[in-house]
């Protein structure tokens, strides 16, 4: 393989070259796109900076910080970025073609439509320039490399490498993995929803309890995959049941709106409610039973479940955007990946001082979007909030 020859940048001049890229960026006088090619950033500190549409082709950041970084549309082509941390970086759309990730930390990290797949590079000659290009092949690669809890919808990885890569909690919806080498790796409680894996390698790996809906997971090896708990595509008499289910939803609306006059509450326990899509958005379901159902991926934005039983229902990946939860049994429910944004789980008043809480003993928050949710009362000792950022929720939170 070719050695790039790189250049060295200090800490100092990169922070200048910032400047002014943010300054472009940001439409601001004196701005300036960033282009550093073939540069040896190496361990310097790019973390939280806004780096939108910044060239970095052919450059090492390995051992880089880039932690928080605005990265949308990026080029990192055939970078060598292994051991980076990138944790919770904004990396929509990036040019990731043959790029080197081994031992990274690519945790909650959004690379939505990003593009993994592999990439040729045009290597100047060290003395003679442009006059003597040579052509390298680079394969991406990012064996070992933990992604938990980041979003790779629509990433093209085909031809990717990522053996014992840890996806655990990822949403990978629409990812392109043909070809991909993800010879045991974790994608346990990954959301894979319509991926394409025809000839990837998936031996070994860890698929428990992953969402395949539209997965044609034939077409990869599987060998000694552990599988066990994976949702599969709705099955023909479950899609049937879909309509009888929304008019219970309907009839659990009727009575919220008419304060118990008409319709009853809604009993959906257990069933699989992934056919309704978007139907059930902005219904009112107060007091209606869920208990483990199936809701992964809906849109339940503005769904009322006030004192709703929720205990064990999968709601990851939903979009709850202001919901009202007040009061809502969710113990043991899995809203990993689920966008919470502005929702209520406060306490429901219940007249003459009395209040009930929000209950998410053993709930599984990880990931989950809680910008701007009112948690004021909630109690989230016995809840999982890993990669929450609780920081940027209400602050009055138990």
């Amino acid at each position: 393989m070719t050695v790039f020859q790189r250049r060295t940048l200090g800490q100092g001049d990169l922070d200048m070259f910032i400047a002014a890229h943010e300054r472009f960026a940001e439409g601001r006088p004196g701005g300036r796109r960033l282009s550093l090619k073939f540069v040896n950033l190496a361990g310097l500190d790019l973390s939280g900076r806004n780096l939108t549409e910044a060239d970095f082709s052919g450059s090492s950041l390995e051992n880089a910080r880039l932690a928080g970084a605005v990265l949308e549309r990026a080029v990192l082509f055939c970078c060598a970025m292994n051991g980076a941390d990138m944790t919770g970086a904004n990396l929509r759309r990036a040019d990731l073609r043959g790029v080197s990730l081994r031992g990274a930390s690519v945790v909650d990290a959004d690379l939505t439509q990003a593009d993994f797949r592999e990439g040729v590079i045009a290597i100047p000659h060290a003395s003679k320039g442009l006059e003597a290009v040579k052509h390298q092949t680079c394969v991406g690669v990012a064996d070992g490399a933990a992604f938990t809890g980041a979003t790779l919808d629509g990433a093209a990885m085909d031809g990717f490498s990522a053996q014992k890569a840890d996806f655990a909690d990822c949403s990978m919806r629409g990812a392109r993995l043909n070809g991909a080498n993800l010879k045991e790796a974790n994608l346990s409680g990954a959301m894979l929803q319509d991926a394409h894996v025809a000839g990837a390698n998936l031996s070994g790996a860890r698929l428990t309890n992953a969402d395949l809906t539209g997965v044609a997971v034939d077409t990869a090896r599987t060998e000694k995959a552990d599988l066990t708990g994976s949702l599969r595509t709705p099955t023909d008499a479950v899609v049937a049941r879909a309509e009888a289910l929304f008019q219970r939803a309907l009839d659990g609306n009727a009575w919220a709106e008419s304060n118990g006059v008409l319709g009853e509450p809604a009993m959906l326990d257990g069933e699989d409610l992934r056919p309704l899509g978007a139907r059930l958005r902005d219904l009112k379901l107060a007091a209606s039973s869920l208990r483990g159902a199936c809701m992964i991926g809906l849109d339940l934005r503005g769904v009322g479940f006030q004192g709703a039983q929720l205990d064990g229902a999968d709601l990851r990946g939903c979009d709850m955007r202001g919901c009202d939860l007040r009061g809502a049994r969710l113990g043991g429910a899995n809203m990993a990946k689920a966008d919470l944004r502005g929702a209520i789980l406060s306490a429901l008043p219940l007249g003459g001082g009395r209040s009930l809480p929000v209950k998410l003993a053993g709930a599984s928050l990880r990931y989950a979007k809680l910008d701007g949710a009112d948690l004021d009362g909630a109690n989230l000792d016995e809840a999982d909030i890993s990669g929450t950022g609780l920081a940027r929720a209400s602050p009055r939170a138990a």
